[in-house]
């Protein structure tokens, strides 16, 4: 999506060959007009998918999700990182390594929030090493549910995810590929 390297090229920064800091228009203030236009492009490329409800993993992917859950006119489900004190029956848990924070994470999902009949498209911010995309498809199957697809902002091709994903059948569509990154510079997949 021209519309997002262009973002990422004017706004964002690479730090080094793994850090890419979009802070300014992702996950700390949100452009919400490229929010729009991404949950446009999410529904239109997986309009043909059953889809009857939209997920994301706290917080980054909350923006674009909800703008995809608008688009597809579903509801959306949010994968919780933190333990909750009201939350903590009838649930289906994980634990994901984090690429990003160096350490591990139960991931949880309410049981009463999703069914065998449910579709669901996974929206997350960032795919590198594919840890928190198959934790998020566990708990999806976990459910019985059907994992219709998975919608990345950016994807960092030069990391294992896209690989581990293609190689469990999931349909990935990035809306940026960076084929490499390093201080200073930034190239796409053309």
């Amino acid at each position: 999506m021209k519309l997002l390297e262009d973002k990422i090229l004017q706004s964002g920064r690479a730090i080094n060959e793994d850090i890419l800091k979009v802070d300014s228009f992702i996950n700390h203030q949100v452009d919400v007009n490229l929010m729009i236009e991404i949950g446009k492009e999410f529904a239109e490329y997986f309009k043909n998918e059953p889809i009857t409800k939209v997920a994301t993993i706290e917080s980054s992917g909350i923006s674009p999700a909800i703008m995809t859950a608008m688009a597809l006119n579903v509801p959306m489900l949010i994968l919780k990182k933190q333990p909750s004190k009201v939350l903590n029956d009838n649930l289906y848990q994980t634990v994901v390594t984090s690429f990003t924070k160096g350490n591990n994470y139960e991931l949880t999902l309410s049981a009463n929030q999703i069914s065998e009949n449910d579709h669901v498209l996974i929206i997350d911010d960032f795919l590198a090493n594919g840890e928190t995309a198959t934790g998020a498809i566990r708990l999806i199957r976990m459910a019985h549910a059907t994992v219709a697809g998975l919608g990345i902002l950016i994807e960092k091709s030069f990391q294992p995810g896209r690989e581990k994903l293609d190689a469990a059948g999931i349909n990935v569509y990035s809306l940026a590929r960076i084929k490499k990154m390093g201080a200073g510079f930034i190239e796409f997949i053309n």
